[in-house]
């Protein structure tokens, strides 16, 4: 009886390995002619299968592709901005926040140049000016008529310079090369300045920031070739590391420094980017 049991198990497990194997074959074969079916492009010459080689690395296998969105060898030169504003004017809420004026806005700008070192793989430099300005006219919060207080004349401006090293890959969605994601790691160093005016005991204050930071971003993005050379992309800050030094003088008294660090993990509506890119 034992015997025949083992006999019936050894059996169960044999019938699965091979249905597991004639299902891996008949996959490989069906992904194989469908390879043999997909058009192939000349890139520099030479005649190249439009979809790119990649290893599974044990992963499983889902069916899909990366087509080659931009070839290995091409030169790209492009500019992303971003832009935020924020404008109120006489804003109450309750009985506790009375008479808000307060005028924001921040922008960036970074050109930059890259080169595919692979197919759909680019490495590059960027610049990144960006300035902040915000002016609040006045605030007043009450509490109570034992707890209230208010503010006016309150500013604040800051401008940064910076210079970033970048890896770009990109995933192509769609065989004709249109439509596509990427991921961009990117290694900046820069400094900057900032301003702080308000009132203090009656009398106006000047505090003045220099600034040094290195980061570390990561940033997922979208690219839509909207001519054959011109591409649009959008891309959002989700995750980065940052380091920032800063020497802090108010009236020209020097009042000290300090060293911060942190890292972030959210999704920033003042890091949108939006740019265009140049391939040739």
């Amino acid at each position: 009886m034992a015997k025949l049991r083992f006999l019936i198990i050894s059996a169960l497990m044999l019938a699965s390995t091979a249905g597991a194997l004639a299902q891996n074959i008949v996959r490989k074969s069906e992904r194989t002619a469908e390879r043999d079916s997909i058009e192939r492009v000349i890139v520099a010459g030479d005649t190249v299968d439009i979809i790119l080689p990649e290893r599974n690395f044990g992963r499983f296998d889902r069916g899909l592709f990366n087509y080659i969105f931009i070839p290995k060898g091409k030169w790209g030169f492009g500019i992303t901005a971003s832009y935020g504003e924020l404008q109120t004017e006489d804003i109450s809420v309750l009985s506790l926040l009375k008479d808000l004026n307060f005028k924001g806005k921040i922008y960036s700008v970074k050109p930059y140049i890259s080169y595919f070192v692979r197919s759909n793989q680019a490495v590059g430099l960027k610049l990144d000016y960006s300035r902040g300005i915000a002016d609040l006219g006045k605030l007043a919060i009450d509490f109570d008529e034992d707890l209230n207080f208010s503010l006016r004349d309150v500013s604040y401006y800051q401008q940064s310079l910076a210079a970033s090293f970048f890896y770009r890959n990109y995933v192509g969605l769609d065989h004709n090369g249109r439509f596509g994601i990427f991921n961009e790691v990117e290694l900046a160093f820069g400094s900057g300045s900032s301003r702080f005016k308000r009132i203090f005991n009656s009398e106006p204050r000047d505090t003045k920031t220099i600034s040094t930071q290195g980061s570390l971003n990561f940033s997922p993005g979208v690219c839509v070739f909207i001519q054959d050379y011109v591409s649009f992309n959008v891309s959002f800050g989700v995750f980065g590391l940052k380091w920032r030094h800063e020497r802090q003088s108010t009236d020209g008294i020097d009042e000290g420094s300090r060293t911060t660090s942190g890292a972030n993990f959210r999704f920033n509506i003042f890091n949108i980017n939006f740019g265009l890119m140049v391939v040739i």
